[in-house]
């Protein structure tokens, strides 16, 4: 039966400072939270070399520690020519960052006891009750097996489902998601419509098998709306957007705000969004810079309501805004009052949860972006570090992120008690390996 949350439990009580932190206030002295102000920066230099080096149009950074806002910086500009600076309040598209927000909301509804984490998909979406698996290979996608089991819900949030994306450009399968045109906006007119076309496709390998980066979370949107009884953009806006201040958050920018909407933007050259086959982790000084504009900010899609919600990627969203869904998060839940989530259900969505406790990389995927993986693990909706040492970056053990086709990047560390969400707009993410780059200048600030 269909559960809304709309009795949001007001006036918990919190460690920390959570009462004081308000987004969008002047920034806290950064030594009052442990970070270097000589060594933060090291991070507005290095925005201002990116626009300088015509990487990057316009990117922001924002850094909260402790409880409290310690950072904000941000250079460049929303769209060339315009004269319009990529502010604060600069409206971005999230793309796979929505990832987490249908994650938490799915968990919301797991704690309304909803469903079980290892419930078959197929018993809330019928289509999915007779999968077929693709053999592999040089076999046509015709050429299919029964699976060994069912998809779970579990598998659904961590990507090991057999689901693929289009974009991949590597497999029959991903091909038939192409010719049927899966994936947002496509040509469904609705979220239910779009996961059926899912379902028709066969899997890409037998569920649990392997970590194949996917339109999975697009069908926890749609599980979301099942478990809920309400669309997604409902469900977001009432239980999440709304008790959070997320006041620019959706899946559309409205009228009144396409004057702060950024344009997307290309490199010259480079790779396919697909980037799962690049192991060039250089730091790109040879790649041509220059800027190709994609989208403008007058003649994007998301000035319309989509068809399909794409719980994977279809939100539009500013740095504020995301901020407080990570301090939310890092808050074990809750935020000003409202929590959404028990801080239990919040330290297990961060743990690894790929079968045998294995990385990415063993589970079929050594790359994706401009990333290895290599000692990163994937929890209920971001990716994990199991091991700083094996991936070769310095970060904590527990830290979880996730980041979006525009370059989108967001990290939690709670060992640190530290959010760092960074936003721009340039596709595809693997152009530069810029979250690698400014995941190094905010630790290196950390001096306490």
């Amino acid at each position: 039966m269909p559960v809304g949350i709309t009795n949001w439990e007001m006036n918990v009580s919190v460690v920390g400072s959570m009462d004081a932190w308000v987004s969008g206030s002047a920034e806290t002295n950064p030594l009052a939270v442990g970070l270097c102000p000589k060594r933060l920066e090291r991070v507005s230099i290095w925005l201002d070399d990116q626009v300088r080096d015509e990487r990057l149009a316009g990117a922001s950074v924002l850094i909260g520690r402790r409880g409290q806002t310690a950072y904000f910086g941000q250079a460049g500009t929303a769209e060339i020519g315009s004269g319009r600076d990529f502010q604060r309040d600069t409206i971005v598209r999230l793309y796979s960052m929505t990832k987490p927000v249908t994650s938490v909301a799915a968990m919301m509804l797991y704690e309304a006891g909803c469903f079980h984490l290892d419930d078959p998909i197929a018993k809330y979406l019928p289509e999915f009750s007779e999968p077929r698996v693709w053999k592999g290979g040089h076999a046509s996608i015709e050429s299919t097996v029964p699976v060994d089991g069912p998809i779970t819900v579990r598998q659904i949030f961590t990507h090991t489902s057999g689901l693929t994306y289009g974009f991949m450009r590597v497999n029959a399968v991903d091909a038939r998601y192409r010719e049927l045109g899966i994936e947002a906006p496509g040509a469904a007119s609705n979220l239910e419509e779009l996961v059926g076309q899912i379902a028709q496709v066969p899997l890409l390998c037998q569920p649990g098998s392997e970590w194949n980066y996917s339109v999975s979370t697009d069908v926890l949107g749609r599980l979301v709306e099942v478990w809920s009884g309400q669309t997604l953009d409902e469900f977001f806006a009432s239980e999440i957007f709304g008790p959070l201040g997320m006041v620019d958050t959706g899946f559309s920018v409205d009228a009144a705000s396409v004057d702060r909407f950024s344009a997307l933007y290309a490199p010259p050259t480079g790779g396919l969004l697909g980037g799962v086959a690049n192991t060039d982790l250089d730091p790109g000084l040879s790649k041509p810079t220059g800027l190709v504009l994609q989208e403008g900010s007058a003649d994007s899609r998301f000035l319309r309501q989509p068809g399909p919600l794409s719980g994977g990627g279809g939100l539009v969203g500013t740095i504020d805004d995301y901020g407080r869904f990570c301090q939310m998060l890092l808050f074990g839940g809750a935020l000003d009052g409202v929590r959404l989530l028990s801080p239990k259900t919040v330290t297990y969505m961060r743990q690894n949860q790929l079968p045998d406790g294995r990385d990415m990389a063993a589970m079929g995927q050594p790359v994706w972006s401009e990333s290895a993986y290599d000692g990163i693990g994937f929890g209920l909706g971001f990716a994990v570090v199991i091991d700083p040492v094996k991936a070769h970056i310095v970060a904590s053990t527990g830290e979880h992120h996730w980041g979006g086709a525009a370059s989108t990047f967001f990290w939690l560390d709670p060992v640190e008690d530290l959010y760092t969400v960074f936003l721009t707009q340039l596709i595809p993410s693997s152009t530069y390996p810029i979250r690698r780059e400014l995941r190094t200048r905010v630790n290196q600030a950390i001096v306490d």
